[in-house]
């Protein structure tokens, strides 16, 4: 099964070995640019210039990784004294990923806000309380 991985890149780290984890599970996996420009370069990745431009596409890149996977996995953890962080981003490649009919499955139970529980709702996100092996 192909995943794409979406998440706050604050997440890199539990990212790079979440990917592990799947590939030895036999799946083949996609993850954010800004992912794979920390583990192959070892660069300082200042994910606010990226977005802003200069040069970068990520957002665009990101959603042909969503469109070419048969299922999308949020990494949400703590960010910012927010218990299961979903960002912006992620939010909105949740969005992008209903909307072309691919399976949400998320890492970690989904968080409280209150300004968007029903649209985290209505993408019927599969909650896998850290069992990788739950994603078929």
């Amino acid at each position: 099964m192909k995943i794409c991985i979406c998440c706050s890149l604050s997440f890199t780290g539990e990212v790079k070995e979440i990917a592990g984890r799947l590939r030895q599970l036999g799946h083949e996996v996609f993850l954010p640019n800004g992912v794979i420009i920390d583990a192959i370069h070892k660069v300082d990745f200042d994910p606010v210039e990226a977005k802003r431009g200069n040069g970068y596409d990520f957002i665009r890149e990101h959603f042909k990784k969503i469109e070419e996977s048969d299922a999308m996995l949020v990494c949400n953890f703590t960010k910012n004294g927010i218990d299961n962080y979903i960002g912006a981003n992620t939010f909105l490649e949740m969005g992008f990923a209903y909307y072309i009919k691919k399976p949400i499955y998320a890492l970690n139970p989904l968080p409280d806000y209150k300004y968007i529980n029903d649209e985290l709702l209505n993408f019927d996100v599969k909650v896998i309380n850290g069992d990788l092996s739950k994603i078929k």
